[in-house]
C-alpha cells in the first residue's frame, strides 16, 4: 500500500512539473509575438500589411484657353505732356454730362413713326464726321470715337442681325465684323528661314467707312405742341467683301444704342473750320441736328416694313429714292403745320 502511494504521488509531481515547463514555454513564445506597450496607451497587434491596389485614374489637367484677342483696330494715341493750347480751361468737356431728355408721356403722343436715315460723311456739311486729327482723348474721326467707347467698355454694342438692339456683342466679335477672319502671316528668323505661322487680324482703313445708319423716332406732343426727334441707334456701314473676294454690298456692322452714348458724345468736341472759338460737342451736333441724313426707311405708308430701295418702281433709280425719301420729309412737316390755324 505504502509502494504505491509513493508511486501515485511521484507521478503527480512528474505531472506538476511537466506543466510548469509548458507553462513557461508558453510565456516566451507571448512575449516574442506581442509589443512592449507604454503606460497609458492601449495595446496593438501587428498585422502583416498587404498591397492596397490604387483604384483612382490620375487627374488629367485641362490646358489653359488661349486667351482672346479683345483689341480693336485703333490707334494708340499718346498724352501730350505739355499744355498743348495757348488758353485755359480746354478739358472742361471731360466732365461734361448732357442734359436729360425732356419725358413724352404716350397719351400725349398725337404722331409717331420710326425714321431710317443714311449719312455720307463725303457730303460738305457732313464733313466733321471725317475729322482725323489726333487729340489727348484720342483720334477724332466719328468711327473712332464709337471704336474707343466700346474698347473702353462703357457701351454695350449690338449685332447687326437686327436694329432693336436684341443680341450683345463682345470686342472680339467686332473686331472680327470690322477687320473679318484673322488671316495667316508667315514668321521668319533672322536668316530667313521660316519659323512659324502666326494668326493677325487684318488692318482696317479707317476712313473706308464713311457711312451712318441713323434709327430715330419722330414724334408730337400735344401737352407741349412740339415735334421731337429722339435718336436712338446709329450704326457703320462698310462694304462686306468675302474671302474670295467678291463685294457683297453695304451692310451694317453694329448697332449702338444712342442714349448711351450721350455722356460719350458729349465729351468730345466737333470740328468747325469756320469758327473755332465756339466748337460744339458731338451731343449737341446730333440734338441740333446739325447734319444731313437722307431717309431710306420709314413707318410711314409702309404696312410690308421695306426700305425705300426696294419700293416698286424706284428700285432701279436712285433720284426716285432721294425724291421718295423728301416725300416722306413733306409728310411730316404738313402734318405739323395743318394742325395750326392762323
Amino acid at each position: 500500500m505504502k509502494k504505491r502511494l509513493v508511486k501515485y504521488l511521484s507521478l503527480a509531481i512528474c505531472f506538476c512539473m511537466l506543466a510548469g515547463v509548458v507553462d513557461a514555454q508558453k510565456k516566451v513564445i507571448r512575449n516574442k509575438s506581442t509589443r512592449k506597450v507604454a503606460k497609458g496607451q492601449t495595446k496593438a497587434t501587428v498585422k502583416p500589411t498587404v498591397a492596397v491596389v490604387d483604384s483612382i485614374k490620375p487627374v488629367v489637367v485641362a490646358p489653359l484657353p488661349i486667351p482672346v484677342n479683345d483689341s480693336l483696330p485703333l490707334k494708340k494715341v499718346l498724352k501730350s505732356l505739355r499744355p498743348d493750347e495757348a488758353v485755359t480751361g480746354g478739358d472742361d468737356n471731360r466732365d461734361r454730362t448732357p442734359l436729360g431728355y425732356e419725358n413724352l408721356r404716350i397719351d400725349d403722343a398725337m404722331f409717331r413713326h420710326k425714321i431710317w436715315r443714311e449719312i455720307d460723311t463725303r457730303e460738305k456739311i457732313n464733313l466733321p464726321f471725317r475729322y482725323s486729327a489726333d487729340e489727348n482723348n484720342g483720334n477724332q474721326r466719328f468711327i473712332s470715337i464709337l471704336l474707343q467707347a466700346i474698347q473702353d467698355s462703357v457701351v454695350t454694342v449690338f449685332s447687326n442681325i437686327d436694329d432693336r438692339f436684341t443680341t450683345p456683342m463682345t470686342k472680339s466679335d467686332v473686331a472680327k465684323a470690322i477687320g473679318g477672319e484673322p488671316i495667316p502671316v508667315k514668321q521668319y528668323d533672322s536668316l530667313g528661314n521660316e519659323i512659324g505661322v502666326v494668326m493677325k487680324a487684318r488692318e482696317i482703313n479707317l476712313d473706308s467707312i464713311y457711312k451712318f445708319h441713323i434709327k430715330e423716332e419722330v414724334i408730337f406732343d400735344k401737352e407741349s405742341s412740339r415735334l421731337f426727334w429722339r435718336i436712338l441707334g446709329i450704326a457703320p456701314v462698310m462694304n462686306v467683301i468675302n474671302s474670295q473676294g467678291i463685294n457683297l454690298g453695304e451692310s451694317e456692322v453694329f448697332w449702338v444704342y444712342y442714349p448711351d452714348m450721350r455722356p460719350v458724345f458729349a465729351r468730345y468736341e466737333v470740328y468747325n473750320g469756320k469758327n473755332f472759338g465756339a466748337r460744339m460737342t458731338w451731343e449737341e451736333l446730333f440734338e441740333s441736328r446739325m447734319f444731313y441724313g437722307r431717309i431710306i426707311k420709314s413707318t410711314i405708308d409702309n404696312p410690308y416694313d421695306i426700305a425705300l430701295k426696294n419700293y416698286p418702281g424706284v428700285k432701279e433709280n436712285t433720284m426716285f429714292q432721294l425724291m421718295e425719301g423728301e416725300n416722306i420729309k413733306e409728310k411730316i412737316f404738313n402734318y405739323e403745320q395743318d394742325l395750326w390755324s392762323y
